[in-house]
């Protein structure tokens, strides 16, 4: 029986794929597998023997996504509709990972998990849209939202920062935005931990089904994370000296799509029902540069 990884080439995908160890796991990226054919997804399922799918594919282009509300929607809910009914079928459960950016940020404190969704932008509201697309299809799934991802391969905050730490002797970050930073690593052991469990006991005993949070901790600033970043970079000698950071408003940075001033996510339901525990971000954070260094 194998677990089936959308979005192998992601973030998240390759950690999936990288972390596998002795499962049997079939990663596919979009060249791979068009998850907008309905009849492309049914043959995957069957010619692959697929227990659990695990989605990882997503249209992240957070800014390019409010110039193209199409492309954006047609991956984050119209292919995730494809995917759920394609599952419903033949009755295989989904992981699927979702984003705090279903929130507009204005919420005091930590959103809980059966929050209403609140998307501003066009890239939160597909993502909405996608994981309202799973829960009228499919009763079997697991969306799991994580915020704030970075990790040892493709495009992220960390890396944008290290590169431009290299070039330049200031850095202007904002500072009044809160989230949790949270391990791609991190994120697809929690995933791979799920699907054991689903492959473990069968039809016959279900997983929690449902929405959930899962997030590193604690909950810092984008200036936070950078200041971080820099200085263990620093003390490994992958960059010669830390530039000045210098803590501006999201007003002061304006980008095509709004962000959440509070991406804090609430994990007490995940605690309880998965039984999975934030990981200090900072963890990951050196893994991820110790990755880099030694290559």
């Amino acid at each position: 029986m194998t677990i089936l990884v959308l979005g192998a080439g992601g973030q998240v995908g390759r950690e999936l794929v990288l972390r596998a160890g002795h499962r049997q796991v079939v990663g596919l990226d979009r060249h791979a597998l068009d998850i907008t054919d309905r009849d492309a997804v049914t043959r995957a399922l069957r010619v692959h023997d697929v227990r659990i799918v695990i989605n990882a594919a997503a249209y992240t282009a957070v800014d390019r996504a409010e110039s193209d509300a199409e492309g954006a929607f047609a991956v984050n809910r119209d292919a995730v509709a494809v995917l759920a009914g394609a599952l419903a079928r033949t009755r295989t459960p989904l992981l699927h990972l979702s984003t705090d950016y279903v929130f507009d940020g204005s919420h005091p404190a930590a959103y809980a998990p059966d929050a209403p969704g609140t998307p501003v932008g066009i890239y939160g509201k597909s993502k909405w849209a996608g994981e309202e697309a799973i829960r009228t299809r499919l009763r079997e799934h697991v969306i799991l939202r994580v915020s704030w991802v970075f990790g040892a391969h493709g495009n992220n905050f960390v890396k944008t920062v290290l590169r431009l730490a290299r070039e330049r002797r200031e850095l202007n970050i904002v500072s009044d935005q809160f989230g949790a930073p949270t391990h791609a690593g991190a994120i697809a052991e929690v995933l791979l931990s799920l699907a054991d469990q689903h492959v473990r006991v069968g039809r016959n005993t279900s997983l929690p089904w449902g929405t959930y949070h899962y997030t590193g901790s604690p909950v810092t600033t984008w200036h936070g994370l950078a200041s971080a970043t820099l200085t263990y970079a620093a003390e490994r000698g992958m960059i010669d000296e830390i530039p000045l950071l210098r803590p501006i408003s999201t007003e002061a940075y304006p980008l095509p799509a709004p962000r959440p001033k509070n991406s804090a996510l609430d994990m007490g339901t995940t605690r309880a029902l998965l039984r999975f525990e934030a990981r200090p971000w900072k963890d990951g954070l050196i893994e991820v540069l110790d990755h880099w260094a030694a290559h």
